[in-house]
């Protein structure tokens, strides 16, 4: 029989008493049935991410933004409740280029994602340039923490190398284990109803090529008729039949465009050629938000990469002529409506306070985008250029929004110096990973500059680059704050004057498009941030040192460069039929594999 303790003697230290045990058990039990006992800092540890990535979107284009002509409550409300981020940059001012450095943290220049022999772009789904195996993406990194990576939308990072099916490009090889979505990007020809504009885009440089072999065949057999070379006939016809099939199936091609490029695929399997642009914006919400409700009870990464708000710009009936700004206002109120159901797809998971969200558009709006009658592109607001011009403000600068509710304070606005590249770096940190060692990345995290614990951003340099040309350079002058920006190369507008460059699809990178400056122009973006006045010797003491500053720092940078294969040459661009995804019987690729199911359509 165990001996009663003696009045007012104390327990030892950490020992309860079994009824105080059996208390605690109870009390434990009851907090787990109610769900009332939830550590408060659980949602600062491995957060679902929810990246939205609009496409073509000027940063003037959104309400919180300064537009009061174009209603996006959704996004103004994911403002409202988050971090702003009014100096937000893209890496550079195309498709492309701009994602590759948002999935890798780096300079598309490092992997060989930038402009080459005029192409800056890709331009087939059966091209066999992409994101080198090589590269690491948030999305690799995450996954192998342990996350559910899904990419819903748009990829534009390539598919195949050497054969129909290797996939070494495709958004599964780089890390994300569901994808459905285009492979390609949104271009006219995707809309039946509207004129094909692909010559528009690759055309003159194709025609350049063809015109140098034409001009080579003539030559030779010019030489081989005037005694002046001695080549067989044979050959000179051989070169002859080469240039006729290059044109050949070059405009071959031109008839194929929307069946061979605006497709769906869901993993490796293409489920729509082509796709019915009607629907896309449902199938993509539903894509969406079903992702969300499989996986509400793991860890995961959802990167929605919106066709919003890329020519042809595909409106639902629900949203034509709603808005005060024609048909691209209209299918910027539909993008809003998008996000805000996405939102809500969290809101009903019961996944709001356990999301980092962020939202941002892949770079500046594109001034050149228009038809007969209306502009078929957005608005950077007081910023000069636009898509496609590497060093004006309103080609690189976009909007920027993080919400993470219980972890970064509602309301805050950011004037900081940021990057798209800095996604990388602070999704890996919130997932629990490494950035990478062997190897330069770009991006700096942000989450220490979101949650206040550093008044500055973490770069105090940045480079941008338009094609493989760098056309200008900034510097953060953190001890007075102000923020310098050199431009050594601008493109030439044409009609001058106009801001844009009207005579083709968007300002080139170099050429005689260009205008070198020597010396640089010289802007104070902390005092004119439309880049409106170049300062001078006369009208800035600071003027020597600053361009001395930056020019050595664009030297650094330099030195961490290193040749790479370019994904972006001839040889990558071009048409490859062995490429070509298909469904079906090639070259009539089709299928509508997902004619059963029933997208949500916009409700207003």
């Amino acid at each position: 029989m165990r001996s009663a303790e003696p009045r007012g003697a104390r327990r030892p230290a950490g020992r309860a008493s079994p009824s105080a045990r059996d208390c605690t058990l109870l009390l434990l039990w009851v907090c787990v049935l109610l769900r009332t006992c939830e550590p408060k800092a659980s949602n600062a540890s491995r957060p679902n991410i929810l990246l939205i990535l609009a496409d073509d979107l000027g940063i003037g284009d959104i309400g919180c933004y300064g537009n009061d002509t174009l209603r996006t409550p959704n996004i103004d409300r994911l403002a409202e409740e988050g971090v702003r981020l009014t100096q937000h940059l893209a890496a550079a001012p195309v498709c492309t280029p701009s994602r590759a450095a948002f999935l890798t943290g780096r300079y598309a220049l490092r992997s060989g994602m930038e402009e080459s022999a005029g192409f800056r772009v890709l331009y087939w789904n059966a091209g066999s340039g992409g994101l080198p195996a090589n590269e690491t993406t948030f999305a690799r990194i995450l996954k192998q923490q342990g996350y559910a990576t899904g990419l819903i939308g748009k990829w534009h990072q390539g598919l195949n190398c050497a054969s129909r099916g290797d996939h070494c490009h495709h958004p599964l090889a780089h890390g994300f284990d569901y994808f459905y979505g285009m492979p390609f990007t949104l271009i006219p020809e995707c809309d039946p109803h509207r004129r094909p504009q692909m010559d528009v885009l690759a055309g003159s440089t194709v025609r350049r090529y063809l015109s140098a072999l034409a001009l080579g065949v003539l030559s030779l057999a010019a030489a081989q008729r005037c005694g002046l070379l001695s080549v067989p006939w044979r050959a000179v016809g051989g070169a002859a039949g080469l240039a006729f099939l290059v044109l050949a199936s070059w405009f071959f091609c031109y008839g194929f465009i929307r069946r061979w490029n605006c497709i769906l695929m869901r993993n490796h399997e293409v489920t729509q050629q082509p796709m019915d642009l009607e629907r896309t914006t449902g199938r993509m919400l539903q894509e969406a938000v079903a992702y969300i409700q499989r996986n509400k009870d793991r860890p995961f990464l959802l990167f929605v990469s919106l066709l919003h708000v890329h020519t042809p710009l595909p409106t639902t009936k629900a949203f034509l002529g709603r808005s005060r700004h024609g048909l691209y206002g209209d299918n910027v109120e539909e993008m809003d409506w998008l996000v805000g159901k996405i939102l809500d797809a969290l809101e009903e998971n019961g996944l709001r306070n356990s999301t980092f969200t962020y939202f941002a558009s892949d770079h500046g709006g594109s001034l050149e985008a228009r038809d007969e009658r209306q502009q078929l592109g957005g608005w950077n607001g007081i910023y000069r250029g636009g898509k496609g011009m590497g060093g004006w403000e309103g080609g690189i600068r976009v909007p920027g929004i993080v919400r993470w509710p219980g972890v970064l304070p509602a309301g805050r606005v950011i004037q900081e110096p940021t990057s798209l590249m800095d996604v990388f770096p602070t999704v890996v940190q919130l997932g629990g990973g490494q950035v990478p060692q062997d190897r330069v990345i770009d991006g700096r995290s942000l989450v220490p500059l979101l949650r206040g614990a550093r008044e500055h951003s973490g770069h105090e340099f940045l480079f941008h680059y338009c094609g493989r040309a760098l056309h200008a350079a900034r510097w953060h002058q953190r001890d007075s704050g102000r923020v310098w920006k050199v431009h050594y190369v601008t493109p030439r507008f044409h009609p001058a004057g106009s801001g844009s460059c009207l005579n083709q699809n968007f300002c080139p990178c170099s050429g005689e498009g260009v205008t070198h400056h020597s010396p640089p122009l010289l802007f104070d973006l902390s005092r004119d941030p439309a880049e409106a006045q170049p300062l001078s010797p006369d009208s800035e003491p600071l003027y020597h040192a600053v361009i001395k500053r930056v020019g050595e720092a664009v030297a650094r940078h330099r030195e961490t460069l290193s040749p790479v294969p370019q994904q972006l040459s001839l040889g990558h661009v071009m048409w490859k039929p062995w490429l070509q995804p298909c469904c079906g019987t090639f070259p009539f690729c089709s299928c509508h594999g997902e004619g059963d199911s029933s997208p949500q359509e916009p409700g207003l």
